[in-house]
């Protein structure tokens, strides 16, 4: 089912997106507590401090650092209307792109070591994933009747994760990065247990850290949203393939320890790099 591009639907895309993300995020809390033996914040908890930051006192360093924060949290919501509205892939990967240059570039433009650090490793990151995310959207194109259009799965023959399951793994582990799970959790993290602290995130506080919490809510509506295109028809069997996606994202942050940035790197750019190739050239000699 295409949703309807109206002044309306975009409303209420902008303002329920969010809080699904937001939910999303309360559900990880409450299972990784139940994982570690404790009982665990409420469901709502990162909607409660989202709003305890906004209510806060705006500090900063620079102004430099508040625009790109507001680009961050701008291609963000882009990207998301992008994807649920099944408008052009490349389009949506490059926004997508932009939106976590501009949260590199705002970790940049302060002297801090621990947020430079952060960006420098975001930066490896990107590196790291990107070339999957672009087999991905190769592998899209392939399966869905050379089309780029991101409405192309809904009306498709066969979900899409019969075609692309090598790429579904590799997307998953892009998916524990993109989420700031161990053992990727190299540039930022939710816990403050890591020798640089919060990373890239570091110099945000109040009103301006609420601003990437809410960006981060919108990314993880949108990943979402994205793991439901693999089987979308029926529309309830992605769902749950994305919910088991994301309840195995939480079991792995809480089974490994974090790898190093070169580590990383090495892991993506074999394994799974391997992984999309190897689906992408099985699709194209099928086609031949």
């Amino acid at each position: 089912m295409i949703i309807p591009q109206t002044p309306l639907m975009v409303v209420l895309l902008v303002v329920l997106a969010p809080l699904f993300g937001a939910l999303l995020c309360g559900i990880d809390r409450r299972i990784t507590a139940r994982a570690q033996g404790r009982i665990g914040p409420p469901i709502l908890q990162a909607v409660y401090d989202t709003i305890k930051l906004l209510r806060k006192e705006p500090m900063l360093l620079n102004r430099v650092q508040i625009v790109y924060a507001y680009l961050h949290l701008a291609f963000m919501i882009l990207a998301m209307l992008l994807l649920v509205f099944g408008q052009d892939s490349l389009m949506f990967l490059f926004v997508f792109a932009f939106s976590t240059l501009s949260l590199v570039l705002g970790g940049m433009c302060v002297r801090s070591p621990y947020s430079r650090i952060g960006s420098q490793r975001e930066i490896m990151l990107m590196v790291a994933y990107e070339p999957i995310l672009i087999l991905l959207m190769i592998g899209f194109y392939l399966v869905n009747g050379h089309s780029f259009m991101l409405s192309a799965p809904m009306t498709a023959a066969k979900p899409m994760l019969l075609s692309l399951p090598l790429l579904f793994i590799g997307f998953l582990v892009v998916l524990a990065i993109k989420m700031q799970k161990s053992p990727f959790d190299i540039a930022t993290s939710h816990h403050a247990h890591q020798e640089i602290v919060k990373g890239l995130t570091i110099e945000y506080s109040g009103p301006y850290l609420a601003i990437l919490e809410i960006a981060h809510f919108y990314e993880m509506a949108l990943l979402f949203f994205f793991i439901v295109l693999f089987w979308s028809s029926p529309a309830w069997v992605g769902i749950i393939l994305a919910s088991l996606s994301f309840f195995l994202m939480t079991v792995v942050d809480n089974a490994f320890a974090r790898l190093t940035s070169m580590w990383i790197f090495k892991f993506m750019w074999t394994g799974a790099l391997i992984l999309a190739v190897t689906n992408v050239l099985w699709l194209y000699w099928a086609s031949k």
